[in-house]
């Protein structure tokens, strides 16, 4: 425990130090990056790394919901919001609605780089979700509340989002919870579509006539980035998750998080 103690205060201090000599990266200094200690050696210089997601600040010791920077690849690192409790915690949230102060009817590039607030209502942004995903195995969980304050949630064992070359495919698979399968079902393997970027199968635009930004097929049974309506009404515009409700009641509140497997 001691010996613990030690090794976790002598990083700390180590990273004052680099920080202070320059040794991060630019973009690091800003958001207090973390030292792993991969060569022991006397001469070896300290490396600045930053926790790749929210399950590796967990894994760090760190137990409150809240936003944290992160640096998933070799890209920049950037910030999102970290749920630190919901099953275990270290979820990296992509995706919250929650009162209807951020408008979701966006085109192509805000859905790539993201919008809104990490500590309201925002996407993070489609080139960040590829990130995050791209390696290894995840998991995808996504939390649901209605206008009577009933929860329900989906979890899927298998998801990733593609690149934007390919317009960010859907992968995802291995439903279990309590809100029925409303994304597996009908929108596995399709390509995102916005307002001005259409690519779904409908005749249509998917987008504009269900006012949102999503992985529409022929539309959707599912629409968590549609008009986000302050009461419940039925409407395939709004918010909706057609297997909770046998219906596109629209919803009061998602959220849509990733946590690595592995």
């Amino acid at each position: 425990m001691i010996a613990t103690k030690l090794m976790h205060s002598l990083m700390i201090i180590i990273v004052i130090i680099n920080t202070v000599n320059g040794n991060c990266p630019e973009n690091e200094k800003e958001t207090s990056p973390v030292v792993t200690i991969t060569n022991t050696s006397v001469n070896a210089t300290p490396e600045c790394v930053m926790p790749t997601d929210c399950k590796a600040w967990k894994e760090l010791g760190s137990k409150q919901n809240g936003v944290y920077p992160i640096k998933p690849d070799d890209g920049p690192a950037f910030q999102v919001y970290c749920d630190m409790e919901t099953d275990g915690g270290g979820w990296t949230v992509f995706q919250r609605r929650q009162d209807g102060s951020v408008d979701f009817y966006r085109n192509w590039t805000d859905y790539e780089n993201g919008f809104g607030d990490l500590t309201g209502e925002f996407w993070l942004g489609l080139s960040k979700i590829h990130r995050l995903t791209k390696e290894g195995s995840n998991t995808l969980r996504v939390d649901l509340g209605d206008f009577n304050n009933d929860t329900a949630y989906a979890n899927y064992s298998t998801f990733s989002v593609s690149d934007g070359s390919t317009e960010y495919i859907l992968t995802v698979g291995g439903y279990s919870g309590t809100a029925g399968d409303s994304l597996a079902w009908n929108h596995n393997g399709f390509r995102f579509s916005t307002r001005d970027n259409d690519n779904d199968r409908y005749g249509g635009n998917c987008a504009k006539s269900h006012i949102g930004g999503w992985w529409y097929n022929n539309c959707h049974h599912s629409n968590l980035n549609g008009f986000y309506y302050k009461t419940s009404t039925n409407n395939p515009q709004g918010i909706n998750w057609y297997t909770w409700k046998n219906a596109n009641i629209s919803l009061k509140f998602s959220e849509m998080k990733t946590r690595h497997n592995n």
